[in-house]
């Protein structure tokens, strides 16, 4: 329990140390988190036996960071967005390398592992590139809208935990996830709304019908996207992505629920 707390403690002053010492720092930390995030899944889901195996993860690195790489050189300001746009062109010719790749590998899944590398690309890569998105959106760097992002995700997942494990009786997903339960998963809504609505006060840069909008949108996602994480962890037979936290797993584990709320929450605040 005590690495638990620690963890969490270290955890969180890194994250909001890195989303408001500078855009720099922010890019390095996410692009850190993405990197991390998708090794842990490349190696749950791709076999570990041989050095091709090893190439092949290396591979799905690559193309996993290439969004998030090229948003980096349009938002940090190295180069135009015409040159940034050129530099995701790679992106393309390289997805068709994995598949020539895999003509030589003699895997006995060449389908599977490609599917696995484009899975890892779309849940882990993309998102984390559209993260980029919501902090630049106006062409200035907002580390509020990323900070009230974190805390919104953090008190959903906290919430329906601690209400869920005292008075939670109804299971949400049983055959994914037993402890889920309805009313953790409730509670843990209605305390998000109700930080949303503090967080409006601290944070002007969105409103407050803005800010409880995102919350319901973290709230329904975020849950769905701890579920799916839960589904593909038993369908590969493992408890938890990674060791890298002491008492919380994997940097997957922890980013499960906001990775999944980044498309949504993206498209909301891209079209507000």
């Amino acid at each position: 329990m005590k690495n638990r707390v620690y963890t969490s403690i270290v955890f969180v002053i890194v994250m909001l140390g890195g989303v408001y010492i500078s855009p720099v720092t922010f890019v390095l930390l996410f692009g850190s988190i993405a990197g991390l995030c998708l090794w842990e899944f490349l190696q749950m889901v791709l076999p570990n036996e041989r050095k091709r195996d090893h190439f092949r993860k290396h591979m799905g690195m690559v193309l996993g960071l290439a969004p998030f790489s090229a948003l980096t050189i349009l938002h940090i300001g190295f180069e135009s967005v015409d040159l940034s746009a050129k530099w995701l062109l790679f992106f393309f010719p390289m997805v068709f390398l994995v598949l020539v790749y895999e003509l030589f590998t003699r895997s006995e899944h060449p389908v599977r592992n490609i599917a696995y590398i484009i899975l890892g690309i779309i849940y882990i890569g993309v998102p984390f590139s559209l993260l980029q998105m919501v902090a630049f959106d106006t062409n200035a760097y907002r580390p509020n809208v990323i900070c009230g992002m974190l805390l919104l995700t953090w008190c959903n997942d906290t919430a329906a935990y601690l209400f869920g494990s005292r008075i939670g009786k109804t299971p949400l997903f049983p055959r994914i996830s037993p402890k889920k339960t309805w009313e953790g998963t409730l509670a843990g809504a209605c305390c998000t709304l109700l930080a949303a609505v503090g967080l409006s006060f601290m944070f002007a840069d969105l409103t407050c019908l803005n800010w409880a909008i995102i919350s319901a949108l973290i709230s329904i996602f975020g849950t769905l996207g701890d579920l799916v994480e839960s589904m593909l962890k038993r369908s590969v037979q493992v408890k938890d992505s990674g060791t890298l936290l002491p008492g919380h797993g994997g940097l997957l584990d922890r980013f499960d629920s906001f990775l999944f709320t980044l498309p949504f929450v993206t498209i909301y605040v891209l079209f507000t």
